[in-house]
């Protein structure tokens, strides 16, 4: 390799890891639509994509103008909770009681197959004929009058 084509190699690279680092380092733009579904109308009480409201249309306005500043998604969320307060956000807080909105379905779930898991060998064990196999479960046995009474009651009805 010639000395001239090893200096273009190197400022091919050089040039490759310049326009690289300025990528890496560029914060990106926030997106609305990312931006708005994450969002509530303080009015409506429904995430911003679905209200229909003028207050709706101010909120988005608003969303815009802060995107039009160059600030992140975190930035401009960060922003609206603290002039509307925690509510103006979708999703709910990671500490405090907003942990239980992750936690508790997952528990329930987990509380649900526990139950299935304990009592699916019982159901499996009991089976069809569970009523037949377990005489403590059937009616007494009747007397030999018993017997003839019903036998006539049931030869009178027709059965």
């Amino acid at each position: 390799m010639s000395a001239r084509a090893l200096r273009i190699a190197v400022l091919v690279v050089t040039a490759l890891l310049a326009l690289t680092a300025t990528t890496l380092g560029a914060t990106p733009r926030a997106d609305f639509a990312d931006v708005e579904d994450e969002v509530m109308c303080d009015t409506c009480n429904v995430p911003l994509y679905i209200a229909e409201s003028p207050r709706a249309d101010q909120l988005r306005d608003e969303i815009r103008d802060l995107i039009g500043q160059g600030l992140t998604k975190a930035e401009i969320k960060a922003q609206l909770k603290s002039e509307y307060g925690p509510n103006i956000l979708a999703e709910p807080d990671k500490r405090g009681l907003g942990v239980l909105a992750y936690v508790l379905p997952v528990a329930v779930a987990l509380a649900l197959v526990a139950l299935v898991a304990f009592l699916l060998p019982r159901w499996r064990r009991r089976g069809p004929d569970a009523d037949a196999e377990n005489p403590a479960d059937a009616p007494p046995p009747g007397s030999d009058a018993d017997r003839k009474r019903l036998d006539d009651e049931l030869a009178r009805y027709g059965a």
